[in-house]
Order: structure tokens, then C-alpha cells, then sequence
């Protein structure tokens, strides 16, 4: 029973070997996390169309939740650029922002998100995942910076504009021109500078003047606060708020409060697919982040177990007044670059942003706007990479077409279109590559039992024998290929007399793929050709042996190649 238990819940496993040198790090990493979520907190909330708070609210509760469910040592969870640009799409069709209905709604989208990601995780679908391609989902994400890099101009120019793909954007940022607040955009570009200037030039020249790795580091990950304290105290000092300054205003100083998301039929139903695409894309970007950190320390991360812990996440921030969450790639370097050792980490990070949360509120009240835009900006611009259009261009042609329409369709359209649209084409490029499986000729390598295409290979043949290699499963979508296949390969072939199927790449074969057979089966013998099987797997012959198939073949079945070739060809 204990064994079960700490399946579901991994904090029982690593929490029996805690020490004091692993609290230790912990806290070091999550001091240093938590300076870099303060800013990063409040600036997606603003990106999710909901107040700053909300963001805070979001990284507390659900980080523990994840904690104690994740399996992933250095994953840091809560708000993110993408989910929470998906969120403010999602919401904004429905409910009016800045109203309390936008805020519940908000709730709802969080829950729903993690009852899906729950059962998913509770039914072991880990693998739904597979079917959203790396070159689609990078595509997407690349489409996404842009358009939030974009939806953060208005803060950082000071003017009103919207929209949620980047034609309307730019549109409505043109229309609004003339009301650009020169002092805004003063503070947002020279945040945004400052921003770039730390992550780019700040480590040379501190270890250029022989600071030491780790302070260096620590000092880099605080610039976004030294720029949160220098312009806040511009704003307070020179009172910019009255000449037009957009400030964040006043925070309750408070806990996460507890929440109670809508159970409106009519509203979960329309946030049903926006909850299912966030669940989706959440996860591959979370999974992703935890398997690349967890590679470094030869750790491992069970997908179906991280559903759970990211499920538990997201119900966490739907009763504590946040919104949907996930792994954060950014955080989570950090965090791992910092020395975290165990989740613990994280709930620790927790403490620092809930101790923010009651202390440090009112020191942000002139915050501006802009600052928390240029956060944004400079986080996001990092996953912007056209690099992969290049990539899948010279492997794949198909690959190409997939991210190509997953860039334009989410840049012209929106993020869900965009997001739908990548996930319907990976689906189908995955049909459309599998319904024409490569099926080779083969023929006997000299002086070997080995048998190799003979297109590529200088191979031995008998005319009255043809060998195909299947290098596919065989089901519903290429059954039928496999039949043309054959047929016509032997229809202009007179001397034939066997056909080979080499099964060896054949993992399954489903039941139209065993009608299928039994067709060609048929019609060989309606030819005065007999049908052969070699290298069947053995989960493949038990399945076929409860069919009625094996006793109406006309020809054998082999264990190897070679003993299929030589056997037909001395009855020949």
C-alpha cells in the first residue's frame, strides 16, 4: 500500500532523504527564484487580463500542490507567457476584462484545466502529448512571443489598444499613435533596454571585474527588481502618476484568498476547448522542461504522475484566486542553475512569494505599468525562433508546411485557431506519413543471411519469389495501400509464384489491416501465388492466432528471412 501511495505522491519518496545539505540549497535557490517571480508574477497576470495580485496568488498555492504530486526535482510552477496570453484570448470572447465575471471565469478556466489534466494523468493519456509535434508546438510558441510582445506595446507607450492576433494589434496601436505619454514610453524603453543590457551585457562586465560565478548569477537574476525599484521610485519621487503614468495601483495585502470557481453549464462549456488547449499545451511545455532539467542529474520523470501534479496545480490556483498555470522554462533554469535539490525548493519559493504578498504589496502601489510590460517583453522575445522554418525546410518539406500554417494562422487569426490548427496538422501528418508506409523490395546480400533493399544494395533474387518489407504497423490508414502495393507488384510479373511479407517492423496489425490480408491473401491465390509471412513478432502472431487467417493462408510462416527465401525457393 505505501509503495502505491508514494507513486501518487512523490514527496514521500524524497522527502524520506532530506538532509540538512538539501535545505540548504533549497532555500538558496528559492531565495533567488522568488526575487526573480515577484516582477515576473505580477507582469502575467497583467498579460492575463486580470489584476497583479492575481499573479502572486497563482505561484503560491499550486507550486506546493506540485510539489508534493510532481515528480520533477527543478520544475518551477505558475504563471506563464503562453498560458496566460491562451488565457486572456480565451477569456476576453467571453466575459467582459476587468469585471468580477472575468476574474471567476478565470477561476473556472483553471479548474476545468485541472480536472482534465487529473483524470489524463489518473488514466495514464500521458501519451496525448506524442501527437502535438516539437517543430509545431515551437512554431506556436514562436507566433505567441510575438503577438505578447506586441500586446505589451500599449503599457509601454501608454495607450489603449486591443486585440488578440497581431493584425489587430498593429492596427489598433497605428489608430492610437497620436496618444502615446512620452514619459511612459521613456520608462518602458529604457526598462526594455535595461532588461536586454542584464541579460545580455551584464555578465561580462561583472566577471570582467572579477566577481565570482555565483554572485555574478545572482546579481543577473535580479535585474528585473533593481528595474521594479528604480522606476517605482521615479514615479513615486516625481509624482508621473498624475501626468499620465499608468501605474499598478493599490495590491490587497493579503494571503491567496480562498475561491470558488463557476459550475455554470454554460460557461464551462464554452471555456471546455480553451481548458483542453491550455491543459495540452501546458503540458508538453511543462513535460519538456522537467525531462531536459531531470537528464542533467540522471533523474526521472514519470509523464502520467507530472498530470497529476499539474492537475493538482491548477485546481490549487482555481480556489486561491489565480488562473492556469504550468512548468515555466525560465523559473525552472533558475531554479535548477541555483542548486534545488528536491520540490522542496519550490514550496520554499512559496513561503518567500506569500511573505511578498503580505509585506511587500504596498511598496509596488507606483509600479509602472510599463516596467511590468518590458518584463514581459524581454521574457518573451527569448522563445521567438524562426530558426526552426529553416530546420524543417531542409528536412521535411511537410514538417515546413505544418509550422509555417501554425505561425501564420496564430499571428493573423489568434492563439487558439493557431494552437488548434497545430494540433490538427500534427495529427494528420502523422496519418498521412503512416498511411503510405515505406515497403521495400529486398534480396539477399552475397555471402550473408541479411536482406536489403534493391534499390540501395547489390542483392541476389529469384524471379519467382518477390520479398516485401513492411517498415510500418499495419492498420485502418495504410491497409489499403499495402494491397495496391502488392498487387501491383505481382500483376506485371508473370514468373512470380511466392510472395514474402518480411514482418520485422510490423508492431500490430489491427483488424482492417487483418481484412486487408486476408484480401490479398485471396486474390494472390485467385493468381496461382502463394502468400508467406517471415519475422512475425510474437504479439503480433498471438493476435493472429486467434484469427481464422493462419489456417486460410495459402503459404508458411518463417522465423527468419533467410529460411522464408530458401525454403520457397527449393519448391520453386
Amino acid at each position: 500500500m505505501s509503495m502505491t501511495l508514494s507513486n501518487y505522491l512523490p514527496v514521500l519518496t524524497w522527502g524520506r532523504q532530506y538532509d540538512r545539505s538539501a535545505l540548504s540549497n533549497d532555500l538558496m535557490a528559492a531565495l533567488i527564484v522568488t526575487i526573480m517571480l515577484i516582477p515576473q508574477s505580477l507582469a502575467y497576470a497583467l498579460l492575463a487580463g486580470l489584476p497583479p495580485e492575481a499573479g502572486l496568488y497563482a505561484s503560491i498555492v499550486p507550486i506546493i500542490l506540485y510539489s508534493m504530486f510532481g515528480t520533477s526535482r527543478a520544475l518551477a510552477v505558475g504563471p506563464v507567457a503562453v498560458v496566460s496570453l491562451m488565457t486572456a484570448a480565451a477569456l476576453s470572447n467571453i466575459v467582459e476584462q476587468g469585471t468580477m465575471g472575468y476574474a471567476v471565469a478565470a477561476l473556472s478556466l483553471a479548474g476545468l484545466s485541472g480536472v482534465m489534466l487529473l483524470a489524463m494523468g489518473l488514466f495514464r493519456l500521458g501519451f496525448i502529448a506524442n501527437f502535438l509535434s516539437h517543430p509545431v508546438i515551437a512554431g506556436f510558441i514562436t507566433a505567441s512571443g510575438i503577438i505578447i510582445a506586441a500586446s505589451q506595446l500599449k503599457h509601454i507607450f501608454g495607450v489603449d489598444a486591443h486585440g488578440h492576433n497581431l493584425l489587430d494589434l498593429v492596427l489598433s496601436l497605428a489608430a492610437h499613435l497620436s496618444d502615446i505619454n512620452w514619459i511612459t514610453a521613456v520608462i518602458g524603453v529604457l526598462a526594455t533596454g535595461f532588461l536586454f543590457w542584464v541579460r545580455k551585457g551584464l555578465k561580462p562586465m561583472l566577471e570582467g571585474l572579477g566577481l565570482g560565478e555565483t554572485l555574478t548569477g545572482v546579481l543577473v537574476k535580479t535585474g528585473p527588481v533593481a528595474v521594479v525599484v528604480l522606476t517605482t521610485f521615479a514615479v513615486w519621487v516625481f509624482g508621473l502618476a498624475d501626468r499620465g503614468v499608468k501605474i499598478v495601483g493599490e495590491v490587497p495585502q493579503s494571503l491567496p484568498p480562498f475561491t470558488i470557481p463557476s459550475f455554470s453549464p454554460d460557461l464551462l462549456g464554452q471555456l471546455l476547448l480553451p481548458a483542453f488547449l491550455i491543459s495540452i499545451i501546458g503540458f508538453v511545455e511543462s513535460i519538456s522542461v522537467a525531462q531536459t532539467l531531470a537528464a542533467k542529474k540522471r533523474q526521472r520523470i514519470d509523464p502520467d504522475q507530472e498530470l497529476i501534479g499539474l492537475g493538482a496545480a491548477n485546481i490549487g490556483a482555481s480556489l486561491t484566486g489565480g488562473f492556469p498555470v504550468t512548468g515555466g522554462f525560465s523559473r525552472s533554469v533558475v531554479n535548477f542553475d541555483a542548486g534545488a535539490e528536491t520540490p522542496a525548493a519550490g514550496a520554499f519559493t512559496a513561503v518567500g512569494l506569500a511573505i511578498a504578498a503580505l509585506a511587500l504589496t504596498p511598496l509596488i502601489y507606483f509600479l509602472p505599468k510599463a516596467t511590468l510590460a518590458a518584463t514581459i517583453i524581454v521574457a518573451v522575445l527569448s522563445l521567438v525562433d524562426f530558426s526552426i522554418l529553416k530546420r524543417s525546410w531542409d528536412y521535411s518539406k511537410a514538417d515546413f508546411a505544418a509550422v509555417l500554417v501554425t505561425i501564420l494562422l496564430t499571428l493573423i487569426v489568434g492563439v487558439e485557431i493557431g494552437v488548434s490548427a497545430g494540433v490538427g496538422l500534427s495529427i494528420l501528418l502523422h496519418l498521412y506519413k503512416s498511411s503510405k508506409p515505406h515497403v521495400a523490395e529486398v534480396g539477399q546480400v552475397p555471402g550473408t543471411e541479411h536482406y536489403r533493399n534493391i534499390l540501395r544494395h547489390v542483392v541476389i533474387t529469384e524471379p519467382s519469389v518477390v520479398t516485401l518489407r513492411v517498415d510500418e504497423s499495419l492498420y485502418f490508414a495504410n491497409a489499403r495501400f499495402l494491397e495496391d502495393k502488392v498487387y501491383n507488384r505481382v500483376a506485371g510479373d508473370k514468373e512470380i509464384r511466392h510472395v514474402i511479407l518480411q514482418c520485422s517492423a510490423i508492431n500490430e496489425i489491427d483488424l482492417s489491416a487483418l481484412e486487408s490480408l486476408e484480401m490479398i491473401n485471396n486474390r494472390l491465390h485467385e493468381m496461382d501465388v502463394k502468400l508467406h509471412l517471415s519475422e512475425v513478432k510474437g504479439p503480433v502472431m498471438d493476435r493472429l492466432k486467434e484469427q481464422h487467417f493462419l489456417q486460410e493462408m495459402t503459404g508458411e510462416i518463417f522465423l527468419t528471412q533467410y529460411e522464408a527465401a530458401k525454403t520457397v525457393s527449393e519448391k520453386t
